[in-house]
């Protein structure tokens, strides 16, 4: 919960380490180490969303200008969440360093808190459900195995961000503009939402 929360903590390997655990003693039951992992990662990435949502964005407007974050690229980031976050939310959380950040992001940037709810609790699901049935079933051999996945993750990963990057570098301008033209667009139907009403 801490980790999907934002604090960066090694709930993967502790998560492994349990169900192995449970898979050698026997002392613990596996169900209900993946049932209160799958649940304290829904729940914290709820609580991040809330954090990001409150602060991330206030904070990003004052501060990201020293980051490069100028206003035209936060509204880029809002429309990106808006028409991607559901992919982002769901499989960001099996890259380790993006897990920690993925739901402050998903908040600061508006993403409809219903579309994150079930996209997070998909991504809990597999992820947490995933590692501790894979971990109890495979017991030991996980250990000798998520070095290399987790490099293997790790490197897809990295790979993913940075052509994310050069993505959004070749085409920011472009981007920028769809963003604009469907806050305009937004605008335009609130007003005429405001007009009926």
């Amino acid at each position: 919960m801490l980790e999907s929360m934002g604090v960066p903590l090694p709930a993967e390997t502790l998560l492994i380490s349990a169900a192995i655990y449970c898979a050698s003693t026997h002392h613990m039951d596996i169900r209900w180490v993946a049932t209160a992992a799958v649940l304290g990662a829904i729940m914290g990435d709820n609580f991040g969303y809330l954090i990001g949502r409150i602060f991330g964005f206030p904070l990003l407007e004052r501060h990201g200008a020293k980051l490069g974050l100028t206003p035209k690229r936060l509204a880029l980031g809002r429309f990106m969440f808006k028409r991607h976050g559901g992919t982002i939310v769901m499989f960001g959380r099996f890259v380790a360093i993006l897990r920690v950040f993925i739901a402050l992001l998903a908040g600061a940037n508006h993403m409809p808190w219903h579309l994150f709810l079930i996209f997070n609790a998909l991504g809990g699901l597999f992820w947490a459900g995933g590692y501790a049935f894979g971990a109890y079933y495979l017991g030991h051999k996980v250990m000798q195995i998520s070095g290399p996945v987790g490099i293997m993750f790790g490197v897809l990963g990295a790979i993913g961000l940075v052509g994310s990057v050069i993505f959004l570098r070749r085409n920011e301008q472009r981007l920028t503009e769809e963003a604009e033209a469907a806050m305009e667009k937004d605008m335009q139907k609130s007003e005429k939402q405001d007009a009926t009403s």
